[in-house]
């Protein structure tokens, strides 16, 4: 696997550079930061490769598997971002998918991004849905995932890219929003600052804490497996979902609700009046409003910020979440990536 890793590194350099050298100016330092990630990569690997992934995944699977566009054609994807869904149209895992493969005529070779957590049971999933396709499905041990989050002054991060093609596999956007920056997936042990000149590595909780404040959720806490449904998660704000391709596992739901349903509650950004306590706060506990009355539920947060399900008719008014007794005021806000204006 490495060794096509390789390869598709150094055309990596040629196809992302455009859209990497936009400069995203949400950061505060001068540098990027690179956060490594504690999520798990899974191959998937064969000659149905795509056609099986299309009908477990929200997203198109096939706009990514098609391979570098002609010449003078719109850049095809080389990441994309896609939910897995139960037969009841609700989130069993977010997932990133990323381009190997260079050229349609090549063997499709996709990896997936998931929570680490559940790389057991993903593959689990997977398999069960196999059958005799050709498809080799299989963790990926011998690469590290990182978040880039450019600073203020980064310039341009891409700089010496295609020359380290020998420690890295992947440098793209993330495809959920700019405001969360790259992307880079590479060998275990490479050296950052070689890939990527002038970079840092970040603390972890700092990427989660941007994460909260630009709501965007990421793994089981955020978006708990059989619970979260993928609208009321932003997944079409989030450029995960397909409304036009084919039958996927979990479609009649989400396309219902889509096209004739209305969205009451939202995935949103919540700022507390305190910072939270270490021990953290109860999944799912109850946000209320200044009546007593339910608001919505927290997901996941650290410090003084966070992500809640929340209903829209609710968010500007005082809310509260009830802490061991204590009562913790907190604020929701419209995250400023969010499509303007605000559909369902």
């Amino acid at each position: 696997m490495l060794v096509r890793a390789g390869a598709a590194a150094a055309a990596a350099g040629r196809t992302t550079l455009p859209g990497l050298r936009r400069l995203w100016r949400g950061g505060g330092s001068g540098t990027a930061a690179c956060f490594p990630l504690g999520r798990a990569l899974l191959g998937v690997r064969g000659a149905e490769a795509a056609l099986f992934l299309q009908g477990l995944l929200t997203n198109d699977v096939t706009r990514l598997a098609a391979g570098d566009a002609p010449c003078g054609a719109a850049a095809l994807p080389r990441a994309l971002y896609a939910h897995a869904l139960n037969v009841q149209g609700r989130c069993l895992y977010d997932l990133m998918l990323y381009r190997l493969h260079e050229r349609p005529e090549e063997e499709p070779h996709i990896l997936l991004e998931c929570d680490s957590g559940v790389l057991d049971a993903i593959q689990k999933h997977l398999k069960l849905y196999k059958i005799r396709r050709k498809v080799n499905i299989a963790p990926c041990l011998d690469l590290s995932l990182w978040a880039v989050v450019p600073g203020e002054r980064a310039g341009d991060i891409t700089g010496s890219f295609a020359k380290c093609a020998d420690q890295a596999v992947i440098l793209t956007p993330d495809p959920r929003t700019e405001v969360m920056g790259w992307r880079l997936i590479t060998k275990k042990g490479a050296n950052l600052s070689e890939i990527i000149p002038g970079s840092r590595i970040g603390n972890i909780r700092d990427y989660h804490r941007h994460r909260y404040k630009q709501g965007i959720p990421e793994g089981v806490k955020d978006l708990p497996p059989g619970v979260a449904l993928p609208l009321e998660s932003n997944l079409a704000y989030m450029n995960g979902i397909s409304f036009t391709k084919g039958c996927y596992i979990g479609q009649e739901l989400t396309a219902r609700t889509h096209h004739v349903g209305v969205i009451r509650k939202r995935l949103l950004p919540v700022r507390f009046s305190a910072p939270l306590p270490e021990d953290g706060v109860p999944e799912g506990a109850e946000i209320l409003t200044e009546s007593g009355k339910s608001a919505g539920k927290f997901r996941a947060g650290g410090g003084e910020v966070g992500i809640a399900l929340l209903r829209l008719a609710n968010i500007n008014e005082p809310l509260c979440l009830n802490i061991a007794g204590n009562k913790v005021e907190l604020t929701a806000r419209i995250p400023e990536w969010w499509p303007k204006p605000t559909s369902k």
